[in-house]
């Protein structure tokens, strides 16, 4: 009887054990999960909603990107539809990155975040400008120096600031 009890200590001992071990390697296997996939979701929209920022200095205009040519720069993903181009970007990131983050250049000369439609679009100075629709670029146009200048007096106010709260 004693052997039994010694026995059965062990193996409740053994079990206390392996429970506590499969328990930490769920909350493990958990958090990666959760970092993977927050870290996943960081990026998941891409930037000019898709469009190859360095297809829109080319002859050819804008052009949408593919998930064969990929680059993430501050935490947003760019699509490229060539090899080249998405070298291009990684060598000079500064050169194609739309103004403003890619929100509309002239909601920005208001102090708005509007979201930049990537097919209307104008290249100012070697600069990449969105703006919201035609009828806000046809706006934005009257007077593009005066607009560029009150963005860029406006930008750093609301970069930070979510589109809702503006």
């Amino acid at each position: 009887m004693k052997k039994a009890k010694i026995l059965f200590n062990l193996l409740k001992e053994r079990e206390m054990k392996l429970i506590t071990f499969l328990i930490s390697i769920l909350f493990l296997a958990g958090v990666s999960t959760s970092l993977f996939a927050a870290n996943i979701h960081a990026n998941s929209t891409p930037g000019v909603q898709g469009y190859d920022v360095v297809s829109y200095q080319s002859e050819t205009g804008p052009v949408r990107g593919n998930g064969h040519y990929v680059s993430d720069h501050e935490g947003v993903t760019y699509l490229f539809s060539t090899k080249k181009n998405m070298k291009a970007f990684n060598k000079n990131p500064q050169k194609y990155l739309p103004a403003y983050g890619g929100y509309c250049a002239y909601g920005v000369s208001v102090g708005k975040k509007f979201v930049g439609d990537p097919t209307v679009w104008k290249i100012v100075d070697g600069k990449l400008y969105l703006n919201l629709d035609e009828n806000i670029q046809k706006e934005w146009e009257k007077d593009i120096p005066g607009r560029i200048a009150m963005a860029d007096k406006e930008w750093p106010k609301i970069k930070d600031a979510s589109p809702a709260s503006l």
